[in-house]
C-alpha cells in the first residue's frame, strides 16, 4: 500500500494564490523525488485563501526525505509568512488504488 498525505493550508488575506503558486513550484521540484506518484495543488473555490494538498508516496519515508530536495525549504520558508497560523497536521492516508495508479507496485 501506498502512502497519502491530504492537507489543508489557509493563508492570511489575499495570499491564497501567492500560496498556490509556491506550491505549484514545490510539485515541481518533489516530482522527481524517489517514491512520488502525486503531488496536486487545489485551490478551495469556496473559501480563496484555502490551498489544498493531495500527496501520494510509495513509503512515509519517501515522502519525509522530499523535505531535503533542493530547494524546498527555502519555499516553505517563503509559505510560512503567509499562512494564517501553523499549518494543521495532514490527513495521513493509505492508498488503496484508483485510476492511474497501481497501489500494490
Amino acid at each position: 500500500m501506498k502512502y497519502g498525505l491530504h492537507g489543508k493550508l489557509v493563508t492570511t488575506g489575499g495570499n491564497g494564490d501567492k500560496l498556490a503558486n509556491i506550491l505549484l513550484k514545490a510539485s515541481a521540484l518533489v516530482s522527481t523525488a524517489k517514491g512520488c506518484h502525486l503531488y496536486l495543488g487545489s485551490k478551495d473555490q469556496a473559501e480563496e485563501n484555502t490551498v489544498w494538498i493531495t500527496e501520494v508516496w510509495d513509503t512515509k519515508v519517501d515522502h519525509d526525505n522530499s523535505l531535503s530536495v533542493q530547494g524546498v525549504r527555502e519555499l516553505i520558508a517563503q509559505a510560512m509568512p503567509i499562512l494564517d497560523g501553523m499549518p494543521q497536521k495532514g490527513q495521513e492516508l493509505l492508498v488503496l488504488g484508483g485510476a492511474g495508479l497501481n497501489a500494490n507496485q
